[in-house]
């Protein structure tokens, strides 16, 4: 496999048109909302089998605050 540094992709992006950089970054923009849309499904359905197996507590907003902050 090819590595290919930070620098050298910002290199190459340059290279192109200024419209081939706007389809570039709409490209990258549409792949990474895809990207988070997954990560966010999948950690609703880790969530839901939690919840179904009884794995899950409720609990009070101000007691998750708590937990978030100690």
């Amino acid at each position: 496999m090819i590595q290919i540094t930070f620098a050298e992709i910002l290199e190459a992006a340059e290279q192109l048109s200024i419209e081939d950089q706007e389809n570039l970054i709409d490209i990258l923009l549409k792949r990474l909302r895809d990207c988070r849309r997954a990560n966010l499904v999948k950690d609703v359905q880790e969530a839901q089998k939690e919840f179904g197996e009884g794995k899950c507590q409720p609990v009070t907003p101000e007691q998750l605050m708590e937990k978030i902050l100690s």
